[in-house]
């Protein structure tokens, strides 16, 4: 086997890589040293932009398998017949955490999900919840500036966290999944997934359908208390990330069971919840879960760098036969998440190998920008329409059109029947068992007596009042209890 020889970036030999050239033996360095300098300055330049939100992160390559007929619902080609697998790539992360954060904190985690499909990838961004925080992008950033760092502190302030709960009152039913049980996953093997948002699926008779997706561990969800949150983040920051890259480098492959509720588009407008709330569920005995098919996780990326860092997953990558709902959240997330990426890696991101598609053939007119590596030739134009025989649009709606009507301007979500932001969290209490709800309790407890402001413990404690008259009374009085130590 040949010797490999070492290159600069141009491709020419590296006659030395131990030493710096000099102006003779023990003098000062040379500026035509171009192998030091161009080292230098590509080490400088290693790192980019951090995501704002999911910045650590773990991912693996996997199929999705095809185990029940879905096509009475959706016209989408991946999921057009049993036994049909599909390539992806599955990335997890922490949401409020920097790059260099541990694993093993209370906070919710990100599945994002792509989908290397035939007819272009198709990404499924959610979370380990089934609901989120908020239900309207426009809070998005402020929501985020108060799970961050503060500014002076330079750490996360219970002040501020609780602060901006205290005046986002839809916040409570998914304050209580989170400083629940499962607030701190075992692993990412033992968690589920959730589209989180309300999706829609159309089929080939053109007959629409709002979904909401599922993907239970076939592990079994495990959890850890906050005690041995804290013992195993000492042990190992990374301890998420080494569970599964073990796992598969053993052959241990993770998986899920993906289910979907399904509601019949005409339904969605007499819902006794907003089908398209964010903060609410659909419970099962509403819409029953339909098994769709199996997640399999079995192959480790060999650089985590250029395929988890990189990866790029946006929802407004939609297929044939999948499209938005009028999810206000989902709706900000179609042009924020393609934005991230933009920004972090270049409009030419989708170039990466990671991003890009695995069969389906890109033809468009995108050119030039930073890491342009698809440009066409002399005999591609950059126009259309064109007499050049260039790509031409199908006329095939993606998914069903949505009705629309009213006036323009800025509206608060349309109240259904139960439309309030504490029922369904008295309700997810209520399913609790009493361990559960002692937990529960605590973990709430613990932070929010660490708040230096009556009037905001005082407008979070009615929150919980109001989703459960003994649920907001255990917690007062832990707090209490804690504050009076």
């Amino acid at each position: 086997m040949a010797k490999r020889v070492l290159t600069t970036e141009s491709g020419a030999p590296v006659a030395d890589n131990q030493n710096s050239a000099t102006a003779g033996v023990g003098g000062p360095i040379l500026l035509q040293d171009q192998h030091l300098l161009e080292k230098l300055a590509r080490f400088n330049r290693e790192r980019i932009p951090e995501r704002v939100v999911h910045a650590r992160g773990s991912g693996a390559y996997g199929y999705f398998e095809v185990t029940d007929d879905v096509t009475g619902f959706t016209s989408a080609d991946f999921l057009s017949s049993v036994g049909k697998r599909t390539e992806t790539f599955l990335r997890f992360s922490t949401v409020a955490d920097s790059l260099g954060g541990a694993d093993a904190v209370r906070d919710p985690r990100g599945f994002a999900l792509k989908f290397y499909t035939d007819e272009g990838n198709y990404d499924l961004v959610g979370n380990n919840t089934p609901v989120f925080f908020i239900k309207d992008p426009i809070k998005f950033p402020d929501f985020i500036h108060s799970q961050k760092r503060d500014p002076f502190t330079g750490k996360q302030e219970p002040d501020n966290v609780w602060d901006f709960w205290a005046h986002a009152p839809e916040a409570t039913h998914q304050v209580t999944w989170l400083m629940g049980d499962r607030g701190i996953p075992a692993s990412y093997r033992h968690m589920n997934g959730y589209g989180s948002h309300t999706y829609q699926w159309t089929n080939a008779e053109g007959e629409a359908f709002f979904v909401k997706y599922h993907f239970k561990t076939n592990q079994g969800v495990r959890s850890l208390s906050a005690d041995q949150a804290a013992e195993l983040v000492g042990k190992d920051a990374n301890s998420h990330q080494t569970d599964l890259l073990q796992a598969i480098e053993r052959g241990v492959n993770p998986s899920w069971t993906l289910y979907v509720q399904v509601m019949p588009a005409a339904e969605a407008a007499d819902y006794r919840f907003n089908p398209f709330d964010l903060t609410k569920v659909w419970p099962h005995s509403d819409y029953p879960l339909r098994r769709v098919g199996r997640l399999v996780l079995d192959r480790n990326p060999d650089n985590v760098f250029a395929e988890v860092e990189q990866a790029a997953f946006s929802p407004n990558n939609f297929v044939p036969g999948i499209g938005p709902s009028p999810d206000k959240m989902l709706q900000g997330r179609l042009f924020a998440y393609a934005d991230a990426h933009r920004y972090r890696l270049g409009v030419n991101h989708t170039h990466l190998p990671v991003n890009a598609p695995r069969t389906a053939v890109v033809d468009n007119y995108g050119r030039d920008g930073l890491h342009a590596t698809r440009n066409g030739s002399r005999h591609d134009k950059n126009y259309e329409p064109n007499s050049y025989a260039g790509p031409a649009q199908t006329d095939a709606a993606l998914a069903a059109p949505l009705a629309v009507h009213g006036w323009t301007g800025t509206h608060e979500a349309p109240a259904h029947a139960k439309d309030d932001d504490f029922f369904q969290a008295g309700e997810l209490f209520r399913l609790m068992s009493e361990d559960e709800k002692g937990r529960l309790v605590a973990n709430i407890a613990g932070g929010l007596s660490q708040v230096t402001r009556d009037d905001v413990i005082e407008k979070n404690l009615a929150h919980f009042h109001a989703a459960d008259a003994d649920y907001g009374k255990r917690v007062e009085e832990a707090v209490r209890a804690l504050r009076e130590d």
